[in-house]
């Protein structure tokens, strides 16, 4: 990450415009259909998730355009999974309180609906796409623990780790894989979450603390897996991002309630 944000320079004036005026009316649109899944029963709720996923999908594929190699595809789930996570975790917010972050969620999926229209992202925007994806594990990590709790079969969390999946396909193409290596990657990363947030249940940590840390855990694996192909060093990428498993683990023992 450092060495990414380190080459960052300016970014060129044709990728500074707007890549699509109805990106704009798409944005607005998911995020009144999550403002209205937050203040709605179960049903509506279920019919804004199928809406976010629809309309946001099939948006995004009208918008983006035809897939090119080397792009990868999980691009076109991006804004989707953005909306479903942004569903769910606004049901965090009582009341019509939530609907003061409608205005702020249509600029940030609008955001990264652009990011995702331009193609081949340069450095910071590569930078940006992981914080949005990681910004997704997390919402979606804490709407279903407020929505579904930790009961039920099968176990909510497996939504978690299917929508870390596809964040870790998108990672994983961000970093240049494609095919068999890209699925293979995003396997293990979001078994890995699935193990992270397995543990995270056990410990039925309070508040958003366990979503914080399996959002970390999403993080410093792509932030692991990213150091490796270029070609640092095993023992150097077990020291830095162990070090961020630890301090993980010791937030989580100190917060700890038996």
């Amino acid at each position: 990450m450092i060495l990414r944000l380190r080459s960052i320079g300016r970014a060129p004036a044709s990728r500074l415009h707007v890549a699509n005026p109805w990106s704009i009316p798409l944005a607005i649109l998911l995020a009144v259909v999550a403002a209205a899944g937050w203040l709605s029963g179960p049903l509506g709720l279920a019919i804004a998730i199928a809406v976010e996923l629809g309309v946001g999908g099939l948006g995004a594929v009208a918008l983006i355009g035809p897939a090119k190699p080397g792009l990868g595809l999980a691009r076109y789930t991006t804004l989707a999974i953005a909306g479903v996570a942004a569903t769910l975790v606004g049901r965090l917010v009582p009341g019509g309180a939530s609907l003061l972050g409608v205005p702020p969620l249509a600029v940030l999926l609008w955001g990264a609906l652009v990011l995702e229209i331009r193609g081949e992202p340069v450095a910071l925007e590569r930078t940006l796409l992981d914080l949005v994806l990681t910004a997704v594990v997390f919402a979606m990590a804490a709407g279903v623990d407020a929505v579904f709790g930790n009961n039920g079969w099968p176990p909510p969390m497996l939504l978690v780790v299917l929508v870390s999946f596809l964040a870790a396909l998108r990672s994983a193409e961000l970093r240049g894989r494609g095919g068999v290596h890209a699925v293979g990657q995003s396997l293990l990363h979001a078994l890995a979450i699935g193990q992270v947030a397995l543990a995270l249940d056990l410990l039925a940590l309070p508040g958003l603390v366990g979503p914080a840390i399996l959002a970390l855990a999403f993080y410093a694996w792509g932030g692991a897996a990213e150091a490796l192909d270029r070609g640092a060093s095993a023992r150097a990428v077990v020291v830095e991002f162990g070090s961020l498993a630890v301090l993980g683990l010791l937030v989580a023992l100190l917060m700890y309630r038996p």
